[in-house]
């Protein structure tokens, strides 16, 4: 009983569920990057380039073996270079967008830093020994 306990209030820390809920976004985020490249970046990028589309693009290593009857029987070892190249830009835009959100979040933390402080006030010391000057002055 102790154990389910204990990871019950190791899934409930704060730190946790943070860290699943920044995950859980993460992922999402990383589907509407993917689709932004492949569905609308790209698509222009290949027309410009001569309608290439990216995610053919490939060295093929070996062809495939194709039978009299027309299967294939081994299929072609390739390379699909495209698909890393839509990867590597996937990359570069979540980099991109994460850099501009933490420098967000930078600057509103400058702006905490710098706004003022409320005066101190006196120590406890002070209050002290106005206290004891108050009686003093009583007596």
């Amino acid at each position: 009983m102790g154990f389910f306990k204990d990871f019950k209030s190791f899934l409930l820390k704060g730190d946790i569920v943070n860290l699943s809920t920044a995950v859980i976004v993460a992922g999402a985020f990383g589907k509407i990057v993917s689709s932004f490249t492949n569905d609308i970046l790209m698509p222009p990028i290949g027309m410009v380039l001569g309608n290439v589309n990216f995610s053919e693009l490939k060295w093929i290593l070996q062809e495939a073996v194709i039978n009299a009857a027309g299967e294939v029987t081994t299929e072609a070892v390739t390379i699909n270079y495209g698909s890393f190249i839509q990867f590597i830009i996937d990359f570069v835009i979540i980099g991109f967008c994460i850099f501009v959100i933490l420098k967000a979040y930078e600057k509103t933390q400058k702006k905490e830093e710098e706004a003022p402080a409320a005066p101190a006030g006196p120590t406890q010391e002070e209050l002290l020994a106005e206290i004891r000057d108050l009686l003093k002055e009583k007596k």
